[in-house]
């Protein structure tokens, strides 16, 4: 989708390129220990402009590689209609940001870094999508339950932005199918989940005192949320067993990270 420097709203774009970019770099092996370099590309170059995923391949990424690091964390990739939100208000969830680039240009900017031994992870926002009608999914089919919640449930107080309803099949396969969509067709290497907090409890942790351990296991857990970060990391490690997951969870909810059959999500 494309932003119209005027008006600001977002237009479809069919992307068919004549030669589609063909990927020369499988992924590196994942390091034991990712050291991570979290990056935005529009705001990585020092000029006051926002900045490409063509400059950042070029300019960034040798830095990155030079300093160390041996994972890279996107942020923004998913098109937002607000710039200011750096990337968190979400409305087109399988377009990269145009703001950018291209496509083509993005899938080279990962393919360059896996041939410099870097893994590639998305902040992916999955927690809450932006109330705009025009460009994104709220009011999609005149309706506010198609994929979110109804009411002042389907509100986030903070964040003036709309929640899924992970309890309906609608709402998992569109989720589930952008999970699959970036590991596919950018070779995108994992995610870093964002708002998992909000997303674990039905008062989205706002205010909250984690000091009782019924916070983390009684009646105020979104069990449909648990259930779909589980479904989400089986699908991750099903295509590809060397994907990273992260949680961005500032609960401390245990066992976060265990393995799914051992009651983890």
């Amino acid at each position: 989708v494309v932003q119209d420097d005027t008006t600001k709203i977002f237009s479809a774009q069919v992307w068919e390129p004549e030669k589609p970019y063909q990927f020369k770099h499988s992924s590196p092996k994942k390091p034991e220990n990712p050291l991570i370099y979290e990056a935005h590309v529009g705001m990585s170059s020092e000029e006051e402009k926002v900045s490409t995923y063509w400059e950042f391949k070029e300019y960034v990424l040798p830095r990155i590689k030079e300093l160390g690091y041996n994972t890279i964390q996107m942020m923004a990739v998913q098109e937002h209609p607000y710039y200011g939100s750096f990337g968190y208000h979400v409305s087109t969830f399988s377009a990269a940001s145009s703001r950018f680039g291209t496509p083509e240009e993005l899938k080279k900017l990962v393919d360059t870094a896996h041939g410099m031994g870097l893994l590639v992870i998305m902040d992916l926002v999955h927690s809450h999508t932006v109330k705009n009608v025009r460009e994104g999914i709220n009011l999609f089919d005149g309706t506010e339950y198609q994929y979110l919640k109804p009411g002042l449930e389907g509100v986030h107080p903070q964040w003036d932005s709309k929640l899924f309803n992970y309890g309906k099949i609608e709402t998992l396969q569109l989720l589930l199918s952008n999970v699959r969509y970036w590991l596919e067709e950018y070779h995108f290497d994992g995610y870093r989940f964002d708002g998992v907090t909000s997303m674990l409890y039905k008062n989205h942790g706002i205010g909250e005192t984690f000091d009782n351990p019924w916070k983390y296991f009684g009646d105020g857990v979104d069990n449909d949320a648990v259930t779909y970060l589980q479904l989400a990391n089986k699908l991750i490690h099903d295509i590809d067993n060397q994907n990273v997951t992260i949680a961005e969870d500032v609960s401390g909810m245990p066992g976060i990270c265990a393995h799914i059959e051992d009651g983890g999500l």
